[in-house]
């Protein structure tokens, strides 16, 4: 630790623009630094040159986030760590999976935060990094949609100070996996709302595809999300990362199952959506089989007069042929053979 401390003072001269204020470097984005000793938080946004101090005291936590940071603001932090490389171009890459990394001096977390705009129907995500390096975290965010504050009430008590970092990281994936129940909840209820439009008759059969598109691509994003979070909260629980006491194992199983049953519950919403797209292709199928047999009637009625005025317009004799009486009767016949053929129709419901 003394090693790398030394490594941080080089880097931390840069570094004090990095909190408390804005920061020295243009373009780059907020960052706070905490500190807890013994499960409260004793002090907050002081310079990046202290973090050294702090993680050179047992009973001291250090939590330092930034918040749409630039590259030399990573380099600060990574040069006062001695962050690997590839985890820091993974921190600073969009769209990497959610995973967790494993370093001789660190783990890297990578994670999602998601929401689902219910009104358009997308799936909003958030890239959320940690590095967890001993009793110091660090948060790397692309912007500040997800609420860290939140994390930082449920995690302030005297747990943390018997758990460490572990109790943080708990935390934070906690609040995720929260994030993805409310998300595939609130997809569910799109879902069930969408059933109801696809036999309402005054709604355009566009809206419903449109919105079965867009449901069923934010379903897509949301399990490419959750799948591989199932993975890195297994590898987090395990007992040669040093991470997880025995004290915050049940915690964690109890993560691990919310993101099982999160899985399973994107699951059922496949099956359900597929349903509901097999259902509008049936719905439509039907409605198509309506309009020809309502056609075929209207067909046939139109046929037999038809046949009755082009077979009496032959050049051939008949009965009434040349008479008034007999232009009565033709027509006579001719409504009561269509109205005949109208009231058999209604009845059987081809009309």
């Amino acid at each position: 630790m003394a090693d790398q401390g030394g490594s941080g003072r080089q880097g931390g001269s840069g570094g004090v623009g990095l909190a408390g204020g804005p920061p020295d470097h243009p373009g780059g984005g907020e960052a706070r630094t905490r500190a807890f000793r013994d499960g409260k938080l004793t002090e907050e946004n002081f310079p990046l040159a202290a973090v050294d101090r702090f993680r050179g005291q047992d009973d001291v936590v250090v939590w330092l986030d930034l918040c749409a940071p630039n590259a030399e603001q990573i380099r600060l932090v990574a040069d006062e760590l001695r962050l690997d490389p590839h985890a820091v171009e993974d921190a600073l890459s969009a769209g990497e999976r959610a995973k967790l990394d494993r370093y001789p001096t660190h783990l890297f977390l990578n994670t999602y935060a998601v929401r689902l705009d219910v009104a358009s129907g997308e799936l909003v995500s958030q890239e959320i990094s940690a590095f967890i390096a001993g009793r110091t975290l660090v948060t790397v965010r692309t912007d500040d949609t997800f609420d860290l504050d939140a994390v930082l009430r449920r995690v302030n008590g005297a747990d943390l100070a018997a758990h460490g970092v572990g109790y943080l990281v708990h935390g934070i994936i906690d609040a995720v996996v929260d994030g993805y129940f409310a998300a595939v909840q609130d997809l569910d209820g799109a879902l069930e709302d969408l059933e109801d439009l696809l036999f309402d008759e005054d709604v355009p059969e566009k809206t419903v595809h449109r919105r079965s598109f867009e449901l069923r691509k934010s379903l897509v994003h949301l399990r490419r999300e959750i799948l591989p979070m199932r993975e890195a909260v297994n590898s987090l629980m395990r007992r040669d990362t040093g991470l997880v006491t025995d004290g915050l194992v049940p915690s964690y199983q109890d993560v691990y199952d919310h993101v099982l049953r999160a899985t399973e519950w994107t699951d059922s919403l496949r099956d359900m959506i597929n349903s509901i797209l097999d259902t509008n292709l049936t719905i439509q199928s039907n409605r198509l089989n309506l309009v020809m047999k309502k056609m075929t009637g209207w067909a046939a009625i139109i046929a037999v007069p038809t046949l009755i005025t082009g077979f009496f317009g032959q050049n051939v004799p008949y009965p009434g042929s040349g008479e008034s009486w007999g232009f009565s009767v033709d027509l006579f016949i001719l409504v009561l053979s269509a109205a005949i053929l109208y009231v058999v129709f209604r009845r059987k419901g081809w009309l």
